[in-house]
């Protein structure tokens, strides 16, 4: 029974911790091909539809988008092919 009990609290403890590391990450990507107005949705778009997206943010003026995303779902490279997948290949702005 105590081992039962340990190896119950062992495992709660892995799953809080792994939730723990989990952190909500903001990046800005280089969006190329965007030559009209409605290119910008057309980005928003295929960003969304990530798993793990909450925000987006394109600006067309500057050729980017800004993402927010819990990066225990999505990474960027996910993010960069949506984008690129969509016709507007982009890329980390450094």
């Amino acid at each position: 029974m105590v081992k039962l009990l340990a190896s119950l609290a062992l495992g709660v403890g892995l799953i809080a911790s792994s939730t723990a590391v989990a952190a909500e990450r903001t990046v800005t990507l280089a969006v190329q091909n965007m030559y009209c107005a409605a290119c910008p949705s057309t980005v928003r778009k295929s960003l969304q539809a990530v798993q793990g997206v909450s925000k987006v943010t394109v600006s067309f003026p500057q050729k980017t988008a800004v993402v927010t995303y819990d990066d225990t779902k999505t990474n960027v490279k996910a993010l960069t092919n949506a984008t690129t997948n969509a016709g507007y290949p982009s890329a980390p702005k450094s």
